[in-house]
């Protein structure tokens, strides 16, 4: 019996769960006339770190599987099955491979430790003859395009800034091609729920200042939103400092935190809104926050390991606390700082803080509490609905003076107060105070 062909082409899904703007699932469909999909729910990222919190809680998790449920629909619109499992990829991927006669395997770049295990483990696993084509698609400004040398990545902000905006061009979106009907498989794999993850149903809080579902359709809802029938996107910059509602900031972090949406596609949405209503600095600004968030990416891409290391980029020897009472409060919302207390206490309920509240409860929690940012870092890792891996451990270097601040600044939490939260609504919404 003859032995069938392998030219089937795998697209495995990690942080780029969306169709549109997707190298990996461009290139398949381009490439394969037969094209597959599939995401793993991976345990690792749901069991507990060393430090006693879990890699993944209840808010992401819900937000997770909702993205995968929309994403498994989008997929079936351009006749591809997409196969979900609670499983660990190095465990499968090689039996899927054999079992519908795949040859190559698209995916999304990673660099980051545990990323970088996972695909030693399954390179491992494979033999020669399975390609494995991975991309870089989580950037605005491809790093090809930027350099060849990544430690000649800047240490300061400005400077990459500048440079990458005077010479570097932003890429053009990438369309997937819609598959033949005949693509579809019949074999049937299930999305977990909650429960299957170990997780309680969450409590719906109405005023988290982060409402909405996870998953390409509803970012691509947000952003219609909040560029062309609000047109927020023009005061962006004198409203992103905000604490209350879900208008005051674009809230595109978490979709583009897991991938529902690119950040080309912001970019080339913001170009289109200038051209329509006219740039100003609002319209800006929000291309800066996406260059600070690409900087961070290259700063680990630079840095590799260092960026988790206690001394941080910098290898500063500052001496850590480890005060598990103090770490506990400031969880909590029980320090002796009540814009901190709001700020946490939003977290713990939603998942969602600021990026005001953000900066303020992270230089509190290391330069006012002496803690081991590195907790306060994986704290946040747990429990925010947007985490990223770049970002989140980039800013909490920033702000614990190992990282990109060359002022090592600390915030004044009760002028910030001030500044922010002068009339005490957000700190009466979050720890149900009464002015009187």
């Amino acid at each position: 019996m003859q032995q069938k062909q392998k030219d089937t082409g795998l697209v495995w899904f990690r942080n780029n769960l969306r169709v549109n703007d997707n190298i990996s699932l461009s290139k398949a469909t381009q490439n394969h006339n037969k094209v597959i999909a599939v995401f793993f729910f991976d345990p690792k990222l749901f069991e507990k770190d060393k430090f006693g919190f879990r890699k993944t809680e209840k808010f992401r998790a819900k937000f997770l599987i909702e993205t995968v449920k929309d994403l498994k629909q989008n997929l079936a619109d351009l006749n591809i099955t997409l196969l979900t499992y609670f499983d660990n990829p190095e465990n499968r991927i090689y039996k899927l491979c054999e079992e519908f006669f795949v040859d190559t395997i698209y995916t999304q770049k990673e660099w980051t430790f545990e990323e970088a295990n996972t695909n030693y483990r399954i390179k491992e696993s494979i033999p020669n003859s399975l390609h494995i084509i991975d991309d870089y698609d989580q950037f605005l400004y491809h790093p090809e395009k930027v350099t060849n040398d990544f430690s000649r990545i800047p240490d300061v902000f400005s400077i990459f800034r500048k440079k990458a905006e005077k010479y570097v061009e932003v890429l053009p979106e990438v369309i997937p091609k819609k598959m033949l009907d005949y693509n579809i498989i019949e074999q049937k794999t299930s999305i977990p729920t909650l429960k299957d993850l170990s997780f309680a149903n969450i409590k719906i809080i109405k005023k988290s200042a982060f409402p909405f579902l996870g998953g390409e359709n509803a970012a691509l809802e947000r952003l219609e939103y909040y560029f062309f029938e609000s047109k927020k996107i023009a005061f962006y910059k004198k409203t992103r400092n905000g604490l209350l509602g879900k208008d005051y900031s674009t809230k595109f972090s978490p979709w583009l935190a897991n991938g529902s949406i690119s950040a080309k596609k912001i970019y080339w949405k913001v170009k289109e809104f200038e051209q329509k209503h006219g740039a100003n600095q609002s319209t800006y600004w929000v291309i800066f926050e996406l260059i600070w968030r690409d900087y961070f990416k290259f700063i680990s891409l630079k840095y590799n390991s260092n960026i988790f290391k206690i001394g941080g980029i910098l290898d500063r020897d500052y001496e850590w606390k480890n005060n598990q009472n103090i770490i506990q409060n400031w969880i909590n919302g029980e320090t002796k700082d009540d814009f901190v207390n709001a700020n946490m206490v939003e977290l713990k309920e939603t998942g969602w803080m600021s990026n005001r509240g953000r900066q303020n409860v992270a230089s509190y929690f290391a330069k006012e509490l002496l803690q081991d940012w590195r907790i306060g870092a994986a704290y946040f890792e747990s429990m925010l609905l947007d985490y990223d891996v770049h970002s989140n451990y980039g800013n909490w270097m920033y702000v614990a003076g190992v990282g990109n601040d060359p002022r090592d600044r600390k915030f004044n939490t009760r002028l910030q107060a001030e500044r922010y939260d002068s009339n005490y609504k957000f700190r009466d919404l979050w720890l149900q105070k009464t002015l009187f």
